[in-house]
């Protein structure tokens, strides 16, 4: 499992790599990444025994993304107002169904799962159109998946406090500090092609590091309402996608808004 784990982690570090010098490739391949959990989001809570627009979620989740890397925007904030326009649908959609039990927890699972999936992904498109885009992606992307590394390498080997048992039996509180180490490191080593103070990497590393071991424990979370273990099957030795790209669903449009910010 280790070795199957190792060798799918360097295809995706090379695929990602690859993908994000070219602005508008990396936007294609976050938007696969976007379809594909989105997928495995909808299969999930389907397992629940749920009647969702898992389709019409998927499609939905598709065209924020895509939007995006077209600069299809017919207002500032074009993908608040076509999640409008989702919800707005949903309950047009409800209305051919005769069966009205359970509208509330549908329609809103599926819009969650456009927020949460397609939304808050989207924003590394947003960050890597942003001035110094490359670096600024660069930066997010190693701060959060290093972290990820130090949390599973050191947790797996030496930890033995458990940190939340409730919602992970794997997670320890010794694999928790040496995911932020690996963060605040991680942000550190990004100095070279970033103009940030040590002090501000050490801030960004720190935050960013707790932002994403939080977004790690949500979908831990949701995994554990649907009473699975991991969300798919399709990236050998790691499960999911939405098991790769769980911590970075809040790091990226926290982190876009504060660099947003700072350049005005």
């Amino acid at each position: 499992m280790l070795i199957k784990r190792i060798i799918s982690g360097v295809v995706l570090i090379g695929i990602i790599t690859l993908a994000i010098i070219v602005d508008w490739v990396c936007g294609l391949v976050i938007t696969l990444f976007i379809i594909v959990g989105l997928y495995e989001f909808f299969a999930m809570i389907e397992k629940k025994g749920l009647n969702l627009y898992k389709y019409f979620g998927i499609g939905m989740g598709t065209v924020i993304p895509l939007s995006l890397v077209f600069r299809f925007e017919l207002t500032k904030n074009w993908e608040l107002l076509f999640i409008v326009l989702a919800l707005l649908f949903l309950i047009l959609m409800q209305f051919k169904r005769r069966q009205n039990t359970g509208v509330i927890v549908n329609i809103s699972t599926t819009l969650f799962g456009i927020l949460y999936v397609s939304w808050f992904f989207s924003f590394l498109i947003k960050i890597r159109y942003l001035p110094g885009g490359l670096g600024l992606l660069a930066l997010v992307l190693l701060i959060t998946k290093l972290g990820d590394i130090g949390a599973y390498f050191v947790g797996s080997s030496i930890g033995r406090t458990p940190l939340l048992p409730h919602i992970s039996s794997k997670k320890t509180v010794e694999g928790a500090i040496a995911g932020l180490v690996f963060s605040v490191l991680a942000a550190l080593i990004s100095k070279p092609f970033l103009k940030f103070s040590y002090t501000h990497l050490v801030f960004l590393g720190i935050f960013l590091g707790l932002l994403g071991q939080l977004g790690d424990l949500s979908e831990s979370l949701i995994k554990r309402d649907c009473q699975v273990k991991d969300s798919g099957n399709i990236i050998p030795g790691m499960g999911g996608v939405l098991d790769e790209i769980d911590s970075i669903l809040f790091t990226a449009p926290v982190f876009y808004l504060y660099i947003s910010a700072i350049l005005k």
